[in-house]
């Protein structure tokens, strides 16, 4: 299926775009916003809002139509195969198949000071309705918080024993969070306990394939929640242990 973005009508390859130049606002400055458009292939850029932010800096947002297409058949994304269960359904699956405890152990790890993504999935009253781990049955769920180091992290890992790490991360500037995750499983290798967790990361900026290109075992963007992650857990440590045997 070929298809372009929707503004007004139907395939009109209309696009919002909206950006930050380190110029004044003025006349100059707009034209320098659609020139931009312009070299992004956009047709007939128009520029619907500008303001001053700064000394020296300016705000735009434009309108354009893009010409070409994309033929979503030809599309190929990895994506984490494991179906999404209910709290409920993961409970009972630890107890039947599992037959104690689920360990999990999360962190926001390196420079990264944000917590709302760790803890949306790990703490009690978890997001937006959906519960965190700690309140799962057959689960233990330790969040370690912000800047906690990867050896901090593999060191409690350790201590309780866990089964699955969790690695949120927020702060992406520069891909630091690529090179925070990379040293992570260099880590683990290292110390030759790659093998023994399960290596869960998500993040405004992680999808499933970036994760699995880094050695993780699974990824999870926006929109996730603590039944998604649980839930490919579960099945992963089933699928792994039940091969081992």
């Amino acid at each position: 299926m070929k298809i372009r973005p929707y503004g007004d009508t139907m395939g009109d390859g209309k696009i919002q775009l909206s950006f930050t130049l380190p110029i004044p606002y003025d006349a100059k400055g707009e034209e320098a916003a659609k020139e931009i458009a312009r070299q992004m292939k956009l047709v007939d850029p128009q520029v619907v809002h500008g303001e001053s932010l700064n000394e020296g800096f300016s705000f735009y947002i434009l309108y354009g139509r893009m010409v070409g297409e994309v033929d979503t058949d030809m599309i190929k994304v990895r994506s984490v195969e494991s179906p999404s269960r209910s709290k409920e359904d993961v409970e009972q699956l630890i107890a039947e198949k599992i037959g104690r405890d689920l360990v999990f152990v999360g962190a926001s790890t390196g420079s990264d000071a944000h917590t709302v993504g760790i803890d949306a999935i790990m703490n009690m009253k978890g997001y937006a309705g959906h519960y965190g781990l700690e309140r799962y049955k057959h689960v233990k769920a330790y969040n370690l918080g912000s800047q906690v180091t990867n050896e901090e992290l593999v060191k409690k890992a350790l201590e309780v024993d866990a089964d699955v790490l969790l690695v949120s991360q927020t702060v992406t500037q520069k891909d630091v969070h690529v090179k925070n995750m990379v040293e992570l499983v260099e880590l683990l290798e290292a110390e030759g306990l790659r093998d023994r967790f399960l290596l869960i990361c998500g993040g405004a900026r992680i999808t499933h394939e970036l994760a699995k290109e880094l050695g993780y075992d699974a990824g999870f963007g926006p929109g996730k929640y603590a039944e998604d992650v649980a839930s490919f857990a579960v099945d992963e440590w089933l699928r792994t242990h039940q091969k081992a045997r």
